[in-house]
């Protein structure tokens, strides 16, 4: 039986690469149901859509079931990200039961109000270095790459996976978050949209806590980690890593992270 939830929050899932974990979104979202549907940046990677077409089929089955979640009454709310910034063009409208809007406020079943964003109008990277994001999204594709064959002979050894990609993108994620505050500045806009707390996604990182009385939520990636952001019926929100401890482990490409509830 599905788990219903008031709200969920996924993003960066990077449908049109060969790193989407696509089957296991699916899984996820066949067995999860909300009253609101919010899809928080970097569904279909744009960017590498334009170097080649990646289209295999779970990818299509994806965008099929938010369809199908649309048509049953689920609430929609796509907020576009970097990787799909061409849909920002059409913020401000509506399409049957999907709604495109630059950021959004929800408002939890105990009245807590979060803004709602992908986050990449935060990195400094994205934003005065457009060149260079270019250049590590490349760099981050390749890494992947490296990942299979390289923890393939890791698994011969008898040796735990290890991913080379995650090692090296927190690396420099954390080197670009402190030269940009991005967890801050995403406060500092939670501020000034008088909202308690702010749920993001972007630098592919899940994680729960308060920055400065303010609650930062981000919801992580479908790419390694295979995390999401949840509202519960009693408005605690919290995270989740898929597949859970409670459901059995497929076949994926990139094993997830240990992924713990968050308040």
């Amino acid at each position: 039986m599905a788990t219903h939830y008031r709200a969920l929050f996924i993003s960066d899932v990077h449908l049109g690469t060969r790193w989407a974990q696509a089957p296991m979104l699916l899984d996820f979202l066949a067995q999860a149901r909300a009253d609101t549907l919010y899809l928080v940046g970097d569904i279909v990677d744009f960017w590498r859509i334009r170097r080649g077409l990646i289209w295999p089929d779970p990818h299509g089955e994806v965008l099929k079931a938010i369809l199908r979640l649309a048509h049953d009454g689920t609430r929609v709310v796509l907020i576009p990200g970097n990787h799909d910034a061409g849909l920002r063009a059409y913020c401000g409208t509506s399409f049957g039961n999907i709604e495109i809007r630059q950021n959004a406020v929800h408002v939890t079943a105990s009245g807590k109000r979060y803004l709602v964003t992908h986050g990449d109008e935060f990195d400094v990277v994205v934003n005065r270095a457009h060149w260079l994001a270019l250049l590590g999204d490349r760099s981050y594709a390749m890494l992947l790459a490296l990942n299979r064959p390289f923890n393939a002979v890791r698994r011969s050894m008898g040796m735990e996976y290890w991913s080379i990609a995650a090692y090296m993108k927190q690396r420099v994620k954390s080197c670009v978050s402190r030269a940009s505050d991005f967890e801050r500045s995403l406060v500092g806009a939670a501020r000034e949209h008088e909202t308690t707390g702010v749920i993001c996604g972007h630098i592919h990182r899940a994680a729960s806590h308060v920055v400065d009385h303010v609650h930062y939520v981000n919801t992580g990636d479908w790419v390694e980690s295979c995390t999401a952001a949840v509202e519960t019926a009693s408005g605690k929100l919290e995270l989740i890593e898929w597949p859970t401890s409670s459901t059995a482990r497929g076949a994926r490409d990139e094993p997830a992270s240990p992924m713990g509830a968050a308040a």
